[in-house]
């Protein structure tokens, strides 16, 4: 199993060679963020919001690692910014994860928007954390892979997230990271991004 370092030092290496990967940037942030080095890790959430502004789940990160410096008052900013962003894309564990982090700061969380009735014009909702579509994401017709993950990504991905990580973002993650597909630890590693990429857990 690869280091942190070794994870970090990867991460670093997608990043410069594709700027505007913006799973790597905020891959890269976890990683950074998990050895208390906050400062990079902010740069790179940062980045992250730049190529992904409604990507709700960074704007939690983020704060966390602004609070670590010891950085209250911009926690508190981006949190309800993420809070809003969170709330108008109907992400509610991200949103329901920052209003507890504003309450332990002392901070009253904003005002839930009123909630959707369910129902055909609400459309698919898709998993992918950055997904562009919203409300307006189209349902895939069938499974694109024929085992279990297959069958969830059919249930919870959109077919516009399925056909970017298809035909960009796999390519991208096996010619950087020179995965040879045919060992089995590239195969797990490659389904790992998959997933992340995906929102599949």
């Amino acid at each position: 199993m690869q280091s942190l370092d070794d994870r970090i030092a990867q991460f670093t290496k997608m990043t410069q060679e594709d700027p505007e990967n913006e799973l790597g940037h905020y891959r890269l942030g976890q990683l950074l963020a998990e050895g208390g080095r906050h400062d990079e890790a902010i740069r790179s959430f940062r980045r992250t919001l730049e190529l992904s502004p409604q990507f709700s789940k960074v704007f939690q990160l983020l704060g966390e690692s602004q609070v670590a410096l010891g950085r209250r008052d911009e926690a508190v900013a981006t949190w309800k910014e993420g809070h809003r962003v969170a709330d108008e894309r109907g992400d509610r564990i991200p949103r329901d994860a920052m209003a507890q982090l504003l309450v332990k700061n002392g901070e009253a969380p904003p005002a839930a928007a009123a909630p959707v009735i369910d129902g055909p014009e609400t459309g698919f909702r898709c998993s992918r954390p950055m997904c562009p579509m919203g409300k307006h994401a189209k349902p895939m017709t069938a499974a694109p892979l024929p085992d279990e993950i297959g069958r969830a990504i059919a249930a919870k991905v959109c077919q516009d997230c399925w056909t970017s990580w298809f035909k960009d973002y796999s390519v991208k993650v096996i010619n950087e990271l020179r995965l040879d597909l045919s060992d089995e630890k590239a195969s797990t590693e490659y389904d790992r991004h998959m997933r992340e990429y995906l929102g599949i857990e």
